[in-house]
């Protein structure tokens, strides 16, 4: 069977695969070889520069070459390292000889061949190329895409600093705030859990095979091997690799920057399906609208139905990218020994977490850019609410030393329908400065916001 989008096993590829093309590149198994060919290139440029007497500088037309190989990485080059792997069983011994199999012609290249992969285990190539996946994941993708959300959140809570609406506590009505502040919470939260995923250090470790430099300094025992992995791994990009450097690991980078990357995904995802679970109770009690788009149908057998299924979407997809996170974190630290292979297929799975995480701010995406808000909804909700304004009231009682002041609302507003002029009464019966009660006769649930309007348009 030709294999197409329809016959994915995973709907990331399949009915979704669209929406993750910047992704796919990054975190799929040809973005994984493509740093793989990386990290040995980086390898191989800097033992040239090492000083050794049997491995000369390359000439600039050698380096040019080898870095092109890298920048001109393509599926088809995948594909090779792919047939290489059905011989060697071995998929970093495969990309090791393709990389050989590119130096024929280049005698330059071919003298210095068994230097491709010096004194590395496997492991100090894919761990690399995890932590350089990771980071272009992360600055090209998760990052841009969370920022996006937060500015088209922080504008709506710019916009709807102002407009009021009825707090629900307990899914009881409560004291009113306003539809920007609530929103602006969501954007405070999301903006100080998006600093937690940038500020999280991306380790790599080159040192062997149980992390004591002991193949490095059989072959040359007086040179400084450790500041040399240190140099490779941590000089910036095109021949470093621009990580932070691991000096103490065994076959394994321990993977505890790992588990704090994906931890502080997971609470920032967290966050996003409180806020799809609020906006989805948001649009049913009316307080928003959805833009219709033409030809969109919300029930097969309800015409009139449209659903807040973006929201729904973002909340399933959040779900299962933290059931991953939270597996990757928890799993990935935990090594036997000085090594076991339960890391590697879980490692391949990084891929599938971020791109339900993705696939979820997408749709959150969408389902904002179709919101409208309903001001008459909103305004009919809270003239319905007068019991709100039991609170103000029997808090200027009590500055007052007004006796009982909270027993005498419970009596006039608990379990019962509460009018405005039920209050005016009570109100005007009350041995309070006549000001204070002109400026309570005043007030209404919509007015009644406190620092809500402010707040919203601070954040």
């Amino acid at each position: 069977m030709t294999f197409s989008t329809i016959a994915a096993l995973s709907p990331l590829d399949g009915r979704y695969a669209s929406r993750l093309a910047l992704l796919r590149p990054l975190m799929s198994e040809m973005g994984f070889m493509h740093q793989r060919v990386r990290v040995e290139v980086c390898w191989f440029i800097a033992l040239s520069d090492a000083g050794f007497a049997e491995f000369k500088p390359l000439s600039s037309g050698a380096r040019t070459y080898l870095l092109g190989l890298v920048k001109n990485f393509s599926e088809a080059d995948a594909l090779a390292i792919k047939e290489i792997e059905k011989t060697t069983n071995h998929d970093v011994k495969a990309v090791e000889y393709w990389i050989k199999s590119k130096f024929e012609a280049r005698p330059e290249l071919v003298s210095a061949a068994e230097f491709v992969h010096f004194a590395c285990t496997s492991e100090d190539i894919n761990n690399t190329s995890h932590a350089l996946q990771l980071k272009a994941a992360r600055e090209q993708v998760i990052l841009p895409t969370l920022d996006g959300l937060i500015a088209k959140l922080r504008d709506m809570a710019h916009a709807y600093a102002d407009v009021p609406m009825l707090s629900r506590t307990h899914g009881q009505t409560a004291s009113p705030t306003t539809v920007g502040k609530e929103i602006a919470n969501v954007v405070m939260r999301l903006a100080a859990a998006r600093e937690r995923i940038a500020s999280v250090k991306l380790l790599a470790k080159m040192n062997g095979a149980v992390g004591n430099y002991n193949a490095h300094l059989a072959a040359w025992p007086d040179f400084d091997w450790e500041a040399f992995s240190r140099r490779v791994i941590e000089s910036p990009e095109p021949t470093g690799l621009g990580l932070n450097f691991q000096p103490y690991s065994i076959q394994i980078e321990p993977h505890d920057y790992m588990a704090e990357l994906f931890d502080a995904i997971a609470r920032t995802n967290t966050i996003l399906i409180d806020w799809s679970r609020d906006v989805w109770g948001y649009i049913s009690l009316g307080y928003f609208k959805q833009r219709l788009r033409e030809g969109e149908i919300g029930s097969s057998t309800m015409p009139h139905k449209v659903n807040p299924i973006d929201f729904e979407n973002a909340e399933g997809n959040l779900g299962l990218a933290n059931a991953l996170l939270r597996h990757l974190a928890e799993k990935l630290p935990i090594s036997r020994w000085q090594r076991d292979l339960t890391d590697s297929t879980v490692l391949r799975n990084m891929g599938v977490a971020m791109g339900y995480t993705v696939l979820a701010y997408h749709a959150l995406g969408v389902g904002l850019a179709k919101l409208e808000l309903n001001a008459e909804a909103l305004a009919d909700d809270l003239d319905g609410a007068w019991e709100v304004l039991a609170e103000p009231i029997q808090t200027v009682m009590r500055r007052y030393g007004v006796q009982g002041a909270y027993e005498k609302l419970k009596d006039v507003t608990r379990g019962k329908t509460v009018r405005a002029e039920d209050l005016h009464a009570l109100i005007r019966s009350l041995e309070i400065p006549e000001a204070e009660k002109t400026r309570l006769l005043a007030m209404t649930p919509a007015s009644y916001t406190g620092l809500a309007a402010a707040l919203a348009r601070r954040a």
